[in-house]
């Protein structure tokens, strides 16, 4: 017989139960990368996130489990709701809190129901639903799931597409002037020209691990994200002690492109990486140099996957200039439920027209702009 629990800490679940639901593809849905969100003071009540993972448990076994978060906003998600809020807000209804399954702070694909066989994850997600029903929560959502996830879900959630942009790696290319000489032309042209500038500034790139990487370097690095944050006005939402946490408990996992000039760091950009994909996730620098950005945040990480046999480079969330660096547009995915039955069908008919609009836009998007002379032979991943 199977038992729904709730845990508002991720460490009342053990590790090995959890990573063995999770698998080790997703570096983000490790036990040790959600643990340390929690422990290092990374999620605070006052900025909107509150665990509340949800668990199925047949006696002592855990068969199906996803990270689950209570929000009273949508700061940190990256499936935009704002207009969803304040429909609810002109009906005089409560949008917040809401219940969310995800990965906070994380705009990228991967497992969100975890689960022994779909028999369980089917469950899992009912009684998710069925919970979010009786604490009189607005909603439901799960963002960013894979499509091998879709098929759990019923004709009752609402259907969301976004648009990333990804880069494959083609079997055939050996080294990043095989991946530029594949590229049409004028984009091999301007991607070069954009390397040259850096290297004539005096920058020098490093790629390092978690274990490889000083305590000064990791400093460098979260001082650096911070720096991206703070100029934009907003708040910095991981600690240097998440930083360290990571380079400790996930040291193959992490990392980190360093930018040197004149002997002091000057850039940074903070990866993680699981068996078969890099993702890309925060960048800064102090130095105004044109095309730093995208050799410390693209160019480097194509070419350490291209190094490293990795097949599949995830930079981050939105950015059309991806394209033009060989960055190719793909479909996110998210579902949702709301317990408001008076919104459903107009919101259904919304993200209806949203699909569409984003599949248009990928469409064209790698119709007409492809960087690529011919199409690459991409990795199956």
């Amino acid at each position: 017989m199977s038992r729904f629990q709730l845990h508002e800490r991720i460490s009342d679940i053990p590790a090995p139960a959890w990573d063995a639901l999770a698998g080790n593809g997703n570096p983000f849905l490790r036990h040790a990368f959600l643990a340390g969100l929690e422990r290092t003071g990374c999620l605070r009540r006052d900025w909107g996130w509150t665990p509340l993972h949800a668990a199925l448990w047949e006696g002592g076994r855990l068969v199906a489990a996803a990270p689950a978060y209570l929000k009273t906003n949508s700061h940190g998600e990256f499936v935009f709701d704002h207009a969803w809020a304040h429909a609810w807000q002109r009906q005089g209804l409560p949008y917040y809190p809401k219940w969310l399954c995800a990965v906070p702070y994380t705009p990228v694909t991967g497992p969100r129901l975890l689960a022994v066989d779909e028999a369980a994850r089917a469950s899992l997600i009912e009684a998710m639903r069925g919970h979010a029903r009786e604490a009189g929560l607005s909603g439901l959502h799960v963002n960013f799931l894979p499509e091998t996830e879709a098929g759990v879900f019923g004709g009752d959630w609402l259907e969301r597409e976004d648009v990333q942009f990804h880069w494959r790696r083609d079997p055939r290319w050996r080294d990043f002037q095989d991946f530029a000489d594949a590229l049409d032309r004028r984009k091999r042209k301007n991607l070069l020209a954009e390397r040259r500038k850096v290297t004539d500034a005096g920058i020098e790139l490093r790629i390092v691990h978690g274990d490889e990487a000083g305590d000064a370097d990791l400093a460098e690095a979260h001082a650096l994200y911070c720096l991206t944050f703070t100029d934009k006005g907003n708040a910095p939402a991981l600690t240097l002690e998440f930083f360290r946490h990571l380079a400790q408990a996930m040291p193959r996992a992490l990392v980190l492109v360093l930018a040197r000039q004149h002997g002091e760091t000057v850039a940074a950009a903070t990866c993680l990486r699981g068996p078969d994909r890099l993702y890309g996730r925060y960048w800064g620098s102090r130095v105004d140099v044109p095309g730093l950005h995208f050799e410390t945040c693209y160019h480097q990480g194509i070419a350490y996957c291209l190094d490293q046999g990795i097949d599949a480079f995830e930079p981050g969330a939105q950015g059309e200039h991806k394209l033009a660096r060989g960055f190719l547009p793909v479909l996110t995915r998210s579902r949702h439920w709301v317990a408001e039955a008076g919104f459903v069908e107009p919101l259904r008919a919304w993200c209806a027209e949203e699909r569409a609009h984003a599949r248009r836009y990928a469409a064209a998007l790698a119709q007409r702009h492809n960087p690529y002379r011919v199409p690459p032979a991409l990795a199956a991943c």
